[in-house]
């Protein structure tokens, strides 16, 4: 499996937009994505590097792999 890219929280959420999530709010340095169609929502943290099991977390919250994640960024 291969590792997850070290990425800000702006680039996390450029991702997941790409996926269809959609950023709805931001309440502090936490940005809230949902997606039509989905139970989860997502709440990625506006940091310089989000951490890597906060970002396992999300892909497992979305159902995304790690390698359609890293097609996603574009890496």
């Amino acid at each position: 499996m291969p590792s997850l890219p070290r990425l800000n929280g702006r680039a996390v959420v450029k991702a997941f937009g790409r996926d269809g999530w959609k950023m709805v709010r931001q309440r502090g340095s936490h940005m809230i994505l949902v997606k039509e169609g989905s139970w989860a929502t997502l709440s990625v943290p506006d940091h310089r590097e989000v951490a890597q099991g906060t970002l396992r977390s999300l892909l497992r919250a979305s159902g995304l792999t790690v390698d359609e994640f890293i097609v996603l960024t574009g890496r």
